[in-house]
């Protein structure tokens, strides 16, 4: 499945200059990985992290300030402060975007729990087109040393269970949305020690599942795993080496921030939409 033309996410090669937007609409998350610090500041440069939660309201008017200073810009998604799916805000988000300016392309980042509960609408409403859901473990046993918990339907679960729980609802999100036509990558956090050595078993898993590739991210260390090493350059070669057997790897990451806006890695828009503040040189995976 080709690449979708002018996503800089999802298109190295995109034919001219292409922007994106994240709206940091989601306020709250259904897991709890144990290497994630995600939260509110104007200093860290990391996923997971904005400058502020806004309504759907203030989002849409960030979006047409965003469209006026950044002309290049060619896809709006919504990538946190919390899962998107975790609250109906980036739907309603995505969806009032999409009324509003069909032309943009619309995208979102999830844990893919909720995926199959809120396909049917991101598709039909809020006209989706591409989707990120992140993997880190198709073995219930290894994903519990890396997410401690969900909360699927109003209860809380732990251990395997919650492993086994999330990985089945990634397993039918992906291959729901790959069947409606969807265009899928998935981002694996690449944890020393716990599953650098699953990440071809990811892959092929993933690929079997309709992605069409794969984002190895290195693990910079925080939360719980806070003292832990990170990643060698040769580890990571070789998890990309390994996933490469299966599907396609992305190579061109940003690692941005919830409230992202700009063309990745040449301008950055989101000071002046959100107020100044100075970036850290900190990562986390929220």
């Amino acid at each position: 499945m080709q690449a979708p033309y002018l996503h800089p996410c999802f298109n190295r090669e995109c034919p001219s200059p292409a922007g994106r937007i994240h709206l940091p609409v989601s306020p709250s998350c259904n897991i709890r990985c144990r290497f994630c610090a995600r939260g509110l500041s104007r200093r860290s440069a990391r996923p997971g992290n904005a400058a502020r939660v806004t309504s759907p309201d203030e989002a849409l008017q960030i979006l047409g300030r965003a469209l006026r200073i950044c002309p290049e810009l060619q896809v709006v998604g919504v990538a946190g402060p919390g899962d998107p799916l975790a609250s109906g805000h980036a739907l309603e988000t995505l969806t009032r975007a999409h009324e509003l300016y069909p032309e943009l392309l619309t995208c979102l980042s999830t844990n893919g729990l909720a995926l199959g509960e809120y396909l049917p609408l991101l598709i039909g409403g809020a006209g989706l087109k591409t989707i990120t859901v992140t993997v880190n473990a198709v073995n219930p046993q290894i994903l519990s040393r890396l997410c401690a918990g969900i909360v699927w339907r109003g209860r809380l679960l732990e251990g395997r269970q919650a492993g086994e729980r999330l990985i089945n609802a990634q397993m039918e999100g992906i291959q729901s949305a790959r069947i409606s036509g969807l265009f899928v990558k998935v981002n694996m956090v690449l944890v020393a020690g716990v599953n650098d050595r699953h990440v071809e078993e990811v892959a092929r898993s993933v690929a079997s599942w309709g992605a069409s590739f794969i984002n190895i991210i290195p693990l910079l260390p925080a939360a719980e795993f806070a003292g832990a090493a990170p990643p060698s350059g040769e580890m990571i070669e070789r998890a990309i080496a390994g996933a490469e057997r299966f599907i396609a790897v992305m190579r061109h990451c940003r690692r941005c921030r919830a409230d992202a806006c700009g063309i990745p890695g040449v301008s950055d828009f989101a000071p002046e939409l959100y107020g100044n503040f100075r970036q850290l040189d900190t990562f986390s995976h929220g």
